[in-house]
């Protein structure tokens, strides 16, 4: 791989910290689905333009895993990072933690993959990396 893109990767990481509120949560005290699916679309956003430096839309998301619900009053870190690169496309996956907010204890909730394509002014997909000829 590139090691202008492999940088680039690195750089893009990106960590969004949240607590759980009750206007965040189900009737079960846990956080809704979709409400897991905002944030981590977000933060694959924010990854995916830090990574591309353009505009970018979401195209597609791709096995979100709920392992373990997360109760109100938790604190969550998002974790996403850019896993694929094409040419005018990037995957990224996002992980969900969460940790209680009086013990040091720390646990995967959920996670996912989100595809994003770069887009032109016209809305018309554009290489993702300028300069980039092909995938790896």
């Amino acid at each position: 791989m590139n090691d202008h893109i492999q940088e680039r990767i690195n750089k893009a990481e990106t960590h969004i910290f949240k607590a759980v509120f009750p206007n965040t949560t189900n009737h079960y005290d846990t956080l809704f689905g979709g409400t897991a699916l905002q944030l981590m679309d977000e933060a694959s956003f924010i990854c995916a333009t830090r990574f591309s430096r353009k505009k970018v839309v979401t195209v597609s998301t791709d096995k979100i895993d709920f392992t373990k619900p997360i109760p109100q009053g938790t604190l969550v870190e998002l974790i996403a990072h850019i896993t694929k690169v094409g040419r005018t496309s990037c995957v990224v996956q996002v992980d969900i933690f969460m940790e209680n907010m009086y013990e040091d204890v720390r646990e995967k909730a959920v996670s996912g993959k989100f595809t994003f394509v770069a887009v032109d002014d016209d809305k018309n997909p554009t290489p993702i990396i300028d300069g980039q000829a092909a995938p790896y």
